[in-house]
Formats: structure tokens, C-alpha cells, sequence
């Protein structure tokens, strides 16, 4: 029993990264239960025992992506300006890895007629701001960071690093150089938070 749930966990991760580089090739719209078997391969009807469609599909690389970026956070030092660098690194590292994911986020065919998604994907990035604040809070009591920041506005701010550079490099198909503008960004947030 323990085996067979096993496997079942390695396929539905298997076909939410088959998704996920999918959705990178072909968009949202390219997304299909045939050709995400293809991709694993597999035969449709096998995507079916583990998924109602799609929509399924799509919700489980929702808490794909969800679970990537809380281990991020989770993958931290105990120095709290370290820690906001290297998560800020890591999360370039994984919008450029998959390229999907900021088509997921960006997309309104994922939210189109769907509320639940729409607040589910609210949830995710809550649920990441949420550590954030809680390494800025770190930050304060070590009195690495000034106190005067509010924790869950220097979280959006930090997010603020990531968005609008992710949106640059997947518009320009890669041509935007995320990392080289990341390293640039750090160091005017971390000028701002810092303590003097």
C-alpha cells in the first residue's frame, strides 16, 4: 500500500512537471491532457486515474509552485540579510528554470471563470509574503534590519524585486538579463532595509 501511494505521489509529480514544460512550450491554452502524456509517456486514459482534466492538472502545479516557494524561504541561513538575498536569488533561479510559471501567474486563462483559482493562487502568494515578513521580522529583533519597517510592506517590496523583472525576461524571451538586474536591485533594497 505504502508502495503504490508512493508511486502515485512520483507520477502526479511527473505530470505536473510535464505540465509545467508544456505550458512553457506552448502556453496555457497548448496545455492538454494528450500531450502531457505524451510528455510523460503515457496514454491519456492513464492521466485519468490520477486526474478529473485539466483544470485538475492545472491545480496540482498550482501547489507545486506554492510548495517551491516555501521551500525557498525554508532554505535560509541564520543571518537574515543573507537570507533575503539568497531567497530573492532563488527565486529567479526558479522563474528561470520554468519559464511557466510566470505564464501561470500572469495568465487569466488559469483564473477565467474560476474564483477558487483565482483565490487560490491569492493564497500562494500570501502564504510567501507571509515568510517573507517573518525573515524581515527576524531581521529586526537581530537589529540587522531597521525597525521601523513594516514587515508585510517590505515583503512586497521584496516581491516588487522579482515581478516586474520576471514579466521583462519572459517578454523579451530571455533577452532581459533577470540576474544582472536582481544583483542591481538587491543592493538599493538592501540599502533600504538595512540598519545604518
Amino acid at each position: 500500500m505504502k508502495n503504490e501511494k508512493m508511486k502515485t505521489e512520483v507520477r502526479r509529480e511527473q505530470i505536473a512537471t510535464a505540465a509545467l514544460q508544456l505550458i512553457a512550450r506552448r502556453g496555457v491554452r497548448g496545455l492538454s491532457i494528450a500531450g502531457i502524456a505524451r510528455q510523460v509517456g503515457l496514454v491519456p486514459s492513464a492521466i485519468y486515474r490520477h486526474f478529473d482534466g485539466k483544470d485538475h492538472v492545472l491545480d496540482l502545479v498550482l501547489d507545486q509552485i506554492r510548495q517551491r516557494l516555501l521551500d525557498n524561504v525554508q532554505a535560509e541561513t541564520s543571518d537574515s540579510v543573507e537570507a533575503l538575498r539568497r531567497l530573492l536569488f532563488r527565486h529567479i533561479k526558479l522563474i528561470r528554470e520554468s519559464e511557466a510559471i510566470p505564464m501561470l501567474v500572469f495568465s487569466d486563462q488559469v483564473y477565467s471563470g474560476r474564483p477558487e483559482r483565482k483565490a487560490r493562487m491569492q493564497r500562494i502568494i500570501q502564504d510567501y509574503l507571509e515568510q517573507v515578513g517573518k525573515v524581515v521580522q527576524r531581521g529586526q529583533k537581530e537589529k540587522a534590519l531597521r525597525a521601523d519597517l513594516d514587515p508585510a510592506v517590505a515583503a512586497v517590496m521584496f516581491l516588487g524585486l522579482v515581478q516586474p523583472a520576471a514579466i521583462l525576461w519572459h517578454l523579451s524571451e530571455g533577452a532581459f538579463d533577470v540576474t544582472k538586474h536582481t544583483e542591481k536591485a538587491w543592493q538599493v533594497f538592501r540599502r533600504a532595509i538595512v540598519r545604518p
